[in-house]
């Protein structure tokens, strides 16, 4: 009987033994793994969920460049963001929101460098996507190789050298003159017609001057129009030549209103072409104005980038005597407004430069 009872207590305390032991093995599984304690995987799931967040981050600081054309004197969020891919480019230049005369140096130093661009200081759709194929290669440019950074310099007390004699939208007068020494180095010979056959360097213009000319001449001829070219580039030391001609016959005062001092002339730039037909004889008279084809250029040339120079009433402003034949390229959305209005290149910059 005692027996019994010893096997029936030795069994109580074994069982409440294996009891105690099942509940202590229960507890430290609950504590190894507490409600509150993140997993190695569920870990590792978070940071893979927080990994978009970081690339949107880097998404939004990548640089868009502007879709639209732009140029000097304007102002904007899309400015800000051009002058950002300039200086991403290698340009030491300062952020401003304005299209301002370091942006059009920047602009036209890279147009020289990439060769396939028409050189204009204006931003436009192949500047941008030339601009965008450096930035996707990370590649940078060095800054001043196609055109260095100088400040304007006082040729005398009246006039200044101008320093970016590549911009198309350059003002070339008798108070901002080319540098002595400067000769394009896009000039070609237009498809079109002269009265005369030589191959001389009047003949000649800047490549994208050029180009619109010729289209410009060939929508004449639709027209049933006969615009001939008559003079276009003109060397420093050539126009030297002419004004001092000029002076001889007339006296520099009388000179100075239809000829221009060497450095002073538009010729020069390359932007520049004088017109003219077979109803004025091919010369360069006032007449021509009154012609068909002078009729024609004053409605139709600003849709080619070119405006009338030197307009009639406007002789105190320019300087010159009324041009009707005096063709200057400055780009269609330029020469659009300032024809529109029937204001001068002087007044057009003028105000575009009030900022």
């Amino acid at each position: 009987m005692l027996n019994r009872n010893v096997l029936t207590i030795l069994l109580i305390s074994s069982f409440i033994v294996l009891l105690a032991a099942c509940s202590q093995n229960t507890d430290v599984s609950v504590d190894n793994n507490p409600p509150n304690t993140i997993t190695d995987n569920e870990s590792a799931k978070e940071q893979d969920d927080e990994e978009p967040e970081e690339d949107s981050v880097v998404e939004e600081e990548e640089l868009v460049l502007p879709s639209q054309e732009l140029q000097k004197g304007d102002q904007g969020e899309e400015i800000l963001l051009l002058q950002k891919a300039l200086i991403k480019l290698g340009y030491e230049i300062s952020p401003s929101n304005v299209y301002d005369s370091e942006t059009v140096w920047a602009i036209t130093d890279f147009q020289i460098q990439t060769e396939k661009l028409f050189i204009t200081g204006i931003y436009d759709e192949p500047t941008r996507t030339a601009l965008e194929e450096l930035l996707e290669k990370e590649k940078t440019i060095t800054p001043g190789e196609g055109l260095p950074l100088i400040e304007e310099e006082n040729l005398d007390e009246d006039t200044v050298v101008i320093a970016n004699p590549y911009e198309v939208l350059s003002l070339v007068n008798k108070q901002h003159a080319l540098p002595k020494d400067y000769v394009p180095s896009d000039l070609v010979y237009p498809e079109v017609r002269f009265p005369f056959v030589e191959e001389l360097p009047k003949r000649q213009m800047r490549k994208i001057a050029a180009e619109a000319l010729e289209k410009m001449f060939a929508d004449a001829d639709l027209e049933s129009l006969d615009l001939f070219a008559q003079s276009g580039y003109r060397s420093y030391e050539r126009q030297d030549v002419l004004f001092a001609s000029y002076v001889s016959n007339h006296g520099e005062e009388e000179a100075n209103t239809f000829s221009a001092r060497p450095g002073e002339s538009e010729h020069q730039s390359g932007l520049t072409m004088d017109v003219t037909s077979p109803h004025v004889n091919y010369a360069l008279v006032v007449e021509f104005g009154e012609t068909e084809e002078g009729i024609w250029l004053e409605e139709h040339a600003a849709e080619y980038g070119f405006i009338i120079r030197y307009p009639k009433g406007k002789e105190a402003i320019t300087g010159y005597q009324y041009e009707p034949w005096h063709l200057r390229y400055v780009g269609v959305k330029a020469a659009k407004e300032i024809m529109e209005r029937g204001i001068t290149l002087e007044e057009y910059l003028e105000e575009l430069l009030e900022i």
